[in-house]
């Protein structure tokens, strides 16, 4: 089974220079918990909602907040992005994400086309979602 089958192909994208702001409401409006950075269509790098969480301020949207902390809302998501992405194809089979998985501290994979343009999302839940069904339907067998 390929990676194309499982996939979320709802991909939420960011430009290199959006604010750390920006990322916040998207993270809050979407419910993802991965943002592409893009620049010209083609991924240059990727940021988790956990990226953004060690980046801002704790005291952001608190009594104690000061303008220093609502300051760290202004870096931009070059700054705080994973550079080194690793990436799969539609075409690739879902044993190699897994495997992908498996050997990197990672919590996704950006599907990308031959241009290195992102197609799609594979998550470990997705993988997780998959193993479920496998399940279920060797039980119903």
């Amino acid at each position: 089974m390929s990676v194309a089958q499982i996939m979320t192909s709802r991909v939420v994208s960011v430009s290199m220079d959006d604010s750390l702001a920006t990322l916040q409401e998207l993270f809050h409006t979407t419910g993802f918990h991965h943002l592409i950075v893009v620049e010209q269509h083609e991924i240059r790098g990727i940021i988790s909602d956990r990226d953004l969480l060690k980046a801002i301020s704790p005291f952001i949207g608190t009594y104690n907040e000061r303008d220093k902390d609502r300051a760290t809302l202004s870096r931009k998501a070059h700054q705080i992005m994973t550079r080194k992405v690793l990436t799969v194809r539609p075409e690739d089979t879902i044993v190699s994400a897994i495997r992908a998985f498996n050997q990197h501290k990672i919590s996704c994979l950006p599907v990308v086309d031959a241009h290195q343009r992102p197609v799609g999302i594979i998550s470990w839940r997705d993988i997780l979602r998959y193993a479920e069904d496998l399940v279920n339907l060797r039980k119903r067998q």
